[in-house]
């Protein structure tokens, strides 16, 4: 993985937005600006990091490189869960100080970050300061800007935009008392620091005629119903009956198509067939995502209170993550990670809680895969469970 982010910082700081490469590179352009800033410090260290020629280069300045600027960008997050126990009223607090404890030392983000190498604690922490920033009515258009900067770092979280939508509409451009109350003027400076931000993000590659090229690496539809490691959702269930029925349909005389046998199970990127089951569709997995997601929108536009919000940010994030189309198991930290916020807030959160973090914690060990790593992830694991899940169960209040 450090290889990939090596390349994007080569790529970054050699080609023109004009000019594309071999990789497949599925990141927005707000974190290929994020990149060119890093490469500016990278010449210094190591210049040959920048060789776009060069694939798979790892010297031992830059792997302490890519990991130092990982440790590093997460220093936002850790800004943004000292401003989240800041706010918090003192009644809470010790049980604020608590939910960010446990996401700073999270063993989701060691795995992916600091392991297998991403910069998801920085991504994480701009999310959690935009839901910061919108317990506040003062804060509220700032939070609404950063989210959309957010998307344009990474798209993934546009799974929980249909919230942030609902929570703005109803809070920041509507009136409290009546919804046909329309700000007008609080609409406009949202719309246009949206327009401003996504120009930014998009507008040099609509002007070099890229926009298609970046559609298509950015929702890369080819790729197949299910990711190479399964995440653990309806999808994988799905494919987990087709194989059993491959074994049953002979039997009972219905037809098995040879050629989806291996589709699912080859551990590659790429299109997805079943042998028995109906194939899946994309309309399908989205007309079925927005439907999940409808279910707390509803709720948030009628009680638009930002535990609510926040609430509806974790079931936008589950219902994509159990019905979104070829989703990675690491996926489950935006589910993970807003509902960290509101896991004390009473035990029956904390009931919820307990079994999601076991659990999806555990769905993200195929990330690391050699014996080497093995006993790292088993034992900070449980550590990590142990000791979070024990104070939770202490502190949580009736």
């Amino acid at each position: 993985m450090p290889y990939i982010y090596t390349y994007i910082k080569s790529l970054a700081e050699r080609l023109p937005p004009k000019e594309t490469s071999e990789w497949t590179l599925d990141y927005p352009p707000f974190f290929a600006y994020f990149e060119w800033l890093l490469s500016q410090f990278a010449r210094v260290g190591d210049p040959a990091l920048l060789d776009v020629s060069t694939l798979g280069y790892d010297s031992w300045q830059t792997v302490y490189f890519q990991r130092a600027t990982v440790i590093v960008s997460e220093l936002m997050l850790v800004y943004a869960l000292n401003l989240f126990v800041k706010t918090s009223t003192s009644a809470i607090r010790q049980l604020a100080y608590a939910s960010a404890l446990s996401i700073l030392l999270s063993p989701g983000l060691l795995i992916i970050d600091h392991i297998h190498f991403q910069y998801n604690g920085f991504l994480y922490g701009v999310l959690i300061l935009s839901l910061v920033l919108a317990r506040k009515q003062s804060t509220l258009l700032p939070s609404g800007l950063l989210f959309a900067a957010l998307l344009c770092l990474k798209h993934i979280y546009l799974y929980l935009a249909p919230a942030y939508f609902v929570y703005l509409l109803r809070v920041y451009c509507l009136g409290r008392r009546s919804i046909f109350d329309i700000r007008l003027g609080n609409a406009l400076k949202l719309g246009t620091g949206l327009l401003v931000i996504f120009g930014i993000a998009l507008g040099p590659f609509l002007y070099y005629g890229q926009s298609e090229q970046l559609l298509s690496r950015l929702f890369p539809f080819s790729r197949g119903l299910c990711h190479a490691y399964w995440a653990p959702n309806v999808w994988a269930m799905y494919s987990f009956a087709d194989r059993l029925l491959i074994y049953v349909a002979p039997r009972v005389g219905v037809t098995v198509d040879r050629t989806a046998i291996n589709s699912v199970t080859r551990g590659l990127v790429g299109d997805t067939s079943f042998a028995v089951l109906p194939n899946v569709s994309p309309k399908t997995t989205f007309i079925l995502t927005i439907f999940f997601q409808i279910i707390c929108l509803v709720k948030l536009f009628f009680e638009p209170t930002w535990d609510t919000f926040v609430g509806a940010v974790t079931l936008c994030g589950y219902a994509s993550f159990l019905f979104g189309w070829h989703v990675h198991e690491k996926a489950i930290l935006l589910v993970v990670i807003p509902f960290s916020l509101l896991a004390l807030k009473d035990r029956r959160y904390l009931g919820a809680f307990r079994p999601l973090a076991v659990a999806g914690h555990v769905s993200i060990f195929p990330l690391l895969f050699t014996a080497a790593e093995f006993p790292i992830k088993i034992v900070y694991t449980v550590f990590w469970l142990i000791l979070f899940l024990l104070t939770f169960d202490r502190l949580a209040p009736a």
